[in-house]
């Protein structure tokens, strides 16, 4: 053999060689540093998720406790019936009552009692509603208004009757 294909022999050596190294070597190094990478991208992902649901967690059980505190300043014989009807005399619809149906409920995430009132107001004014709604809404007893169906009142133009659905937590 003379001197160049000495070289190009000892050439194509080298590069088999190097190919081995970096197939073998290099390559796997590389691969197994970029999964490494997308893992911790993705476990730093999943750790923001979880520091923003603990941050909502604590928002939750922060206005939880509060609303615990507010149940317990209650009066003590607190019904949601009897409250109803002392707003309506204050809203002056007591005497447009139609019926008043009172019930509980379990909530099935939280296992709290609720108290439910349906009640039905025929021919009243939307004033009148407006005003018997910021009283239930307001109250320091925390008492919301869940549904409400609102219909014109065949008998006079001018008013209306409603069916809402009240509801709190039992003491």
């Amino acid at each position: 053999m003379n001197r160049r294909e000495k070289y190009s022999v000892l050439f194509a050596c080298v590069l088999i060689i190097a190919i081995i190294v970096y197939q073998f070597g290099i390559s796997p190094f590389l691969e197994k540093k970029r999964l490494f990478e997308r893992q911790v991208a993705s476990k730093t992902q999943a750790l923001e998720k979880v520091m923003l649901l603990k941050s909502e967690y604590e928002k939750v059980l922060n206005k939880s406790e509060n609303l615990k505190k507010i149940y317990s300043q209650r009066e003590k014989k607190f019904t949601l019936f009897a409250f109803l009807e002392k707003l309506a005399v204050q809203a002056g619809v007591n005497g447009k009552i139609d019926y008043m149906k009172p019930s509980s409920s379990l909530d099935k995430i939280s296992k709290t009692e609720l108290s439910i009132v349906e009640m039905k107001l025929k021919e009243i004014t939307l004033s009148q509603l407006m005003s018997y709604l910021y009283l239930v809404e307001t109250s320091k007893n925390v008492v919301f208004v869940k549904r409400l169906a609102i219909t014109m009142d065949g008998k006079k133009k001018r008013s209306i009757s409603a069916v809402l659905h009240a509801e709190t937590i039992k003491s």
